[in-house]
């Protein structure tokens, strides 16, 4: 079985939620980038020794928290020495609009780990595009290259659309088998 890590930074839960129903997909092991912006120092074992890293910011203004940015910068050091190369990578993001340019934090979680050298998994998931379709429908938010979700700002962390949820659980799983065809 392929070893999945899960690391992500969320604001207000809603992020953490997503975290939690992709690792239960992936049975990934869940890192959280703290409100400073740090990791604990064994998570960057638990990342070396993955067999797939799964990444999840909120997007704010249009890209990742500054908190997953600084986590970005530190992992520098295994960019360094190429210790994440090969691996299976995805992403997944959360926002208060519907759009919100969440397609803007999925670009750069890919640039982040096309220059670790890994290889990028999208959701491999249709979506509902017609009269029928429903907001709890998987992959309704329509995006290829990561699970999308949208929580009204004035809506806590459980409210969040189950359909979102569930396209995260599926993008779990995808990741941890694609990863598990490499291992």
């Amino acid at each position: 079985m392929a070893k999945v890590a899960v690391v992500f930074h969320s604001g207000y839960g809603h992020t953490q939620r997503m975290a939690q129903s992709v690792a239960q997909g992936a049975g990934a092991d869940l890192i959280t980038i703290d409100a400073e912006g740090n990791v604990p120092e064994a998570a960057w074992d638990t990342l070396a020794a993955a067999d797939a890293i799964i990444f999840g910011s909120p997007t704010y203004m249009g890209s990742v928290s500054w908190q997953f940015k600084k986590f970005a910068d530190a992992s520098s050091k295994p960019w360094y020495v190429q210790a994440w190369k090969d691996k299976v990578f995805g992403g997944f993001t959360n926002s208060a609009n519907v759009d919100g340019d969440k397609h803007s934090t999925l670009h750069y979680f890919m640039t982040l780990a096309m220059q670790h050298g890994g290889l990028w998994a999208g959701t491999g998931m249709a979506y509902n595009n017609h009269k029928g379709s429903q907001r709890a429908d998987v992959n309704y938010m329509a995006s290829n290259a990561g699970p999308i979700a949208q929580t009204p700002g004035d809506a806590s962390a459980d409210e969040m659309n189950a359909g979102d949820l569930e396209t995260a659980r599926k993008y779990g799983e995808r990741i941890a088998a694609l990863a598990g065809k490499r291992a």
